[in-house]
């Protein structure tokens, strides 16, 4: 208590009512929470080889042409023995762990837990759950020796920033970060080149951190061949 009678913000567990008497609800709990989502998280993916992450939109229908193509290339690189991580729901997660299901591939789905309840798609084989975003994509980057991008709204542009981030400021390993479909993109890398490129915010070898491609072959070639060449490294 301070010197104007009022009450001070640590307060001894079991002596306060309400949330502060409430271990489970206190930021030091939350702690011991995040913890255990990181040993679980280390534990599980454990068994996951050569991990190819697939990022995209939730609101893409088995009929779209980037659904068909995250289903082709998913079970192409599944045939080659890479295991294919998506975040476990429908959309292009479905159809990248439909492709892996099909190949008889690891299908693994690293699912989040939301007020919008978000159901695992039947093709997941390997079934991960987390509370917290940043532990979830903590578990794709350190288990992804490639990122590959589809169309998608603001959380796939969260999960392909950060990565780009790490990489430009070498906090993890430089991997094959693959934008897939070269009109969907298009207006984004227009825009990279006309303000933040010319306004010197980003370089030019920023812009060498991730490619284009249209299909699932060269999906496939610019990971195979990145890693067909062990001497690469960023410049």
């Amino acid at each position: 208590m301070d010197s104007a009678g009022h009450v001070g913000r640590f307060v001894s567990f079991g002596t306060q009512r309400g949330v502060a008497n409430d271990f489970t609800g206190t930021d030091v709990w939350r702690i011991f929470r995040i913890m255990s989502e990181f040993v679980d998280g280390f534990e599980s993916t454990s068994h996951i080889e050569k991990g190819v992450s697939f990022f995209g939109s939730r609101c893409l229908s088995p009929g779209n042409k980037y659904y068909k193509l995250a289903h082709e290339a998913s079970y192409m690189l599944a045939k080659k023995g890479y295991s294919i991580i998506t975040g476990a729901g429908p959309g292009i997660m479905e159809a990248g762990n439909k492709g892996a299901f099909e190949a008889r591939g690891n299908s693994v789905g690293l699912n989040i837990i939301i007020p919008d309840q978000q159901a695992p798609n039947p093709y997941v084989n390997n079934l991960l759950e987390f509370r917290y975003f940043f532990v979830r994509k903590y578990m794709f980057l350190k288990n992804s020796c490639a990122s590959v991008v589809f169309p998608g709204g603001f959380g796939t542009f969260d999960e392909l920033f950060e990565t780009l981030s790490l990489i430009q400021t070498k906090r993890t390993k430089y991997i094959p970060i693959i934008l897939v479909g070269s009109e969907y993109w298009r207006g984004l890398l227009e825009w990279f080149k006309k303000m933040p490129l010319a306004e010197g915010t980003l370089f030019e070898s920023d812009l060498k951190l991730f490619k284009v491609v249209d299909s699932a072959k060269d999906i496939c070639k610019v990971i195979e061949d990145f890693y067909r060449k062990p001497k690469l490294k960023k410049k």
